[in-house]
């Protein structure tokens, strides 16, 4: 190893806030990068009654029937984001809501069938892409880096809930 090589290493190690940084940067750009992909999809097929967002809410509610809440407890959305675009796509026809018959504030939601529809579009692409990612990262290697972030969540969860 060289000595510039050896000097890049201990400046690495004595500065832990640069590969922090570049690590927020990244997760930044991946999030906003997962929107243009699905909003390049749903430009290709013509798709102009939902954004971006709103197809991964329709996503990740798939075929369940789940309160604003449990989106929320799962990580998916913040709240006052979660609130807007469920509206929105109640609004549109995309999602049903219904309120609880236990605990009146809370609504319950579940796709129609013009939601089932973007649901779909969106799994496809989703599975298009694992599909195709597979080729480049392994199985192992996809692993790692779900453990990774993993811990990283952990850690900003802990550090919300034990703040030092």
């Amino acid at each position: 190893m060289s000595k510039t090589a050896v000097r890049a290493d201990a400046a690495v190690e004595s500065d832990p806030v640069s590969p922090y940084l570049e690590m927020l940067a990244l997760i930044e750009r991946l999030h906003r990068l997962l929107l243009d992909v699905v909003k390049d999809e749903f430009e290709r097929l013509q798709i102009v009654e939902v954004n971006p967002v709103q197809g991964l809410l329709l996503f990740n509610i798939g075929d369940r029937v789940l309160t604003a809440g449990e989106l929320k407890t799962r990580g998916y959305y913040q709240g006052s984001n979660v609130s807007y675009n469920l509206k929105k796509l109640v609004t549109g026809g995309f999602v049903h809501h219904q309120r609880s018959k236990v605990d009146r504030r809370s609504v319950r939601v579940q796709l129609t069938a013009k939601g089932q529809g973007i649901c779909t579009i969106v799994k496809a692409l989703v599975d298009k892409h694992a599909s195709e990612l597979t080729g480049r990262l392994s199985p192992e290697e996809l692993e790692r880096v779900n453990g990774n972030l993993k811990r990283i969540e952990r850690f900003w969860a802990d550090s919300i809930r034990y703040t030092y």
